[in-house]
């Protein structure tokens, strides 16, 4: 059976604030976990007015503490950003908060522009090239004590946390396998390489004292309703969220348009077309086929699944017809 889990990027929608959103990522939270969804991530975003999750760990607090069994974490934290040290105090702490049930998921982009990026870290030389090195350093640091170790993580040290390499691209596939460790490939929001990233995690993975096979998650965007049509207006929100981030115009995420794909111009529509490739859309049994096929065609051991859904009871809905399907797919 294929693993279920939930990625929630904190909607800010237009109207609402911040603190509506927190409390909207509880409740999905809540819910998911009695509908059977294994983990729940958030997600690093920074500059981002429709994204609430920017202090991740914070919101991942948020939800470890509302919750009791399901799995919580970063889906992921953009290491760039970070001193591998504080990292290794922050999901540390979260893990001596929540022992058993936390998951650091590390990423190598800045998760905002190049501006943003100087500005998070403007007095600390920062270089996504040394993902690598920063993801061993933080490694490094959890795990028990050593004799001679002259920087110790407290909290952090010894902490029993599961950490994924995540990627959009290839390099994130060739350091999961070398380093032996599970990987989630963004296929939410990136899916040209997703069949390409799959065959080098697999066919190039070493065993690690970690994970002992090749453990696979893939995003997906999912919207589900009862109807076609009405699962269809509800995605015009995300569709709309896209083409203005893409355009330099991000903002809180907008209210369903009737009919947006029709109104806008070809090259929206290639956009779109593009980034929202492998994305689920329709009624229960159109959502269910689609996701059969891509399970089929992959082979992931999970899916990570988003919904970006402007109104809150029509996201639980989403999240609720999908979590029915689990146990038959």
């Amino acid at each position: 059976m294929t693993t279920f889990s939930v990625l929630d990027l904190s909607p800010i929608v237009e109207g609402g604030g911040v603190a509506q959103s927190l409390r909207n990522t509880l409740d999905l939270a809540q819910h998911a976990e009695r509908w059977g969804f294994h983990r729940y991530w958030v997600a690093e975003h920074h500059n981002m007015p429709g994204i609430a999750s920017a202090a991740t760990s914070v919101v991942i607090g948020h939800v470890g503490a509302g919750t009791k069994t399901i799995r919580v974490g970063a889906g992921g934290i953009m290491l760039p950003n970070h001193a591998p040290l504080q990292i290794a105090e922050q999901f540390g702490t979260l893990e001596a908060l929540f022992p058993g049930r936390v998951d650091l998921g590390l990423g190598r982009a800045p998760g905002t522009d190049q501006v943003t990026a100087h500005a998070l870290r403007r007095t600390l030389a920062s270089d996504p090239n040394d993902f690598p090195r920063d993801v061993v350093e933080l490694m490094h640091y959890l795990q028990p004590a050593e004799p001679g170790r002259r920087v110790r993580a407290f909290p952090g040290e010894g902490a029993d946390l599961e950490i994924w390499i995540l990627g959009s691209s290839l390099f994130g596939a060739q350091l999961a396998a070398m380093l032996g460790l599970p990987f989630a490939f963004a296929s939410h929001f990136a899916p040209a390489q997703m069949m390409e990233a799959i065959q080098i995690y697999r066919s190039r993975f070493t065993p690690s004292d970690r994970l002992d096979k090749p453990y696979l998650m893939l995003g997906v965007s999912v919207v589900a309703a009862d109807a076609d049509d009405q699962a269809k207006l509800i995605a015009s929100s995300q569709q709309q969220a896209f083409v203005r981030m893409r355009t330099g115009q991000p903002g809180p995420l907008p209210p369903p348009v009737e009919g947006y794909i029709d109104k806008i111009g070809p090259a929206e529509k290639g956009l779109l077309a593009e980034v929202l490739s492998r994305s689920i859309v329709g009624s229960p049994a159109v959502v269910e086929a689609g996701l059969r096929a891509f399970i089929e065609r992959t082979g992931a051991e999970e899916l990570m699944i988003t919904s970006q859904v402007f109104d809150h009871t029509a996201r639980l809905r989403s999240y609720e017809l999908v979590g029915e399907m689990r146990s038959r797919l």
